[in-house]
């Protein structure tokens, strides 16, 4: 019988040991994204600045082509050779809009971003899969977004909330601005302190101490999934779990 391969996770290299010995004891293989000098240095180290997940758990990866990972041991490799990841050759900038280019919301049936940013890989990739995309304002849209399942998402972003409405998309759960911390900002996002495992939300830090703690735990709860949060530390925006 064979055995079966981990799943891989990909993480900031500067998330919360707690956070990441948690995943690791659960069977993911973790895999860290250190830091790249093309994007502002306090996300530098996001995943979901570098990559795009198409679906809310499992699913294919679209990954730039020169992201860099980090292993136990601290040596670099690029993580571009994983079977679920298509490479694409489109650089992050430094300047906004130039580095959202990969920060899109993906359910696996809508694609929620700033269309006239977004890579064109991945937009190529979410027309295949016939997926529905919905141009927001926003550009930091997987920042923005816990992705829930393929028709559920939550948001602090009344444009994205009012966006999805519009366009038949995936029922937004509209919550509270801020609450979350970003080293370098005033405020990080609910979307990159978060990422789908298996059953589950995750939530990089406590979640409990958010003022829509009731809504969001219900919200994720009525839709069969569970909740994961850590009140050992503050909910801190890690570019998302993926």
């Amino acid at each position: 019988m064979m055995k079966e391969e981990k799943r891989t996770i990909y993480i900031s290299a500067s998330a919360n040991e707690i956070l990441t010995d948690y995943l690791e004891d659960r069977g993911y293989a973790i895999t860290r994204i250190g830091a790249s000098d093309c994007v502002s240095a306090p996300v530098s180290d996001h995943p979901d600045m570098f990559m795009c997940k198409f679906g809310a758990d499992n699913g294919r990866i679209v990954m730039w082509s020169d992201i860099e990972a980090v292993d136990a041991a601290g040596e670099k490799f690029y993580p571009i050779d994983e079977p679920e990841v298509l490479v694409s050759f489109h650089d992050p900038l430094m300047r906004y809009p130039k580095d959202i280019a990969y920060n899109a919301a993906c359910t696996g049936r809508f694609l929620i971003h700033n269309l006239k940013h977004t890579a064109p890989l991945i937009l190529s990739e979410a027309e295949k899969a016939n997926m529905k995309l919905i141009d927001v304002p926003q550009g930091y849209a997987k920042c923005s977004t816990v992705v829930l399942d393929k028709n559920s998402v939550i948001t602090y972003d009344k444009g994205i909330a009012d966006k999805c409405k519009e366009y038949g998309g995936p029922t937004a759960l509209l919550i509270s601005p801020g609450h979350v911390i970003l080293e370098g900002y005033n405020t990080g996002f609910i979307g990159g302190a978060s990422g789908r495992v298996g059953n589950e939300i995750v939530f990089s830090g406590d979640l409990s101490a958010h003022p829509d703690f009731d809504a969001i735990t219900d919200f994720i709860e009525d839709r069969g999934l569970t909740c994961k949060w850590f009140p050992e530390f503050p909910l801190t925006d890690i570019g998302s779990i993926i």
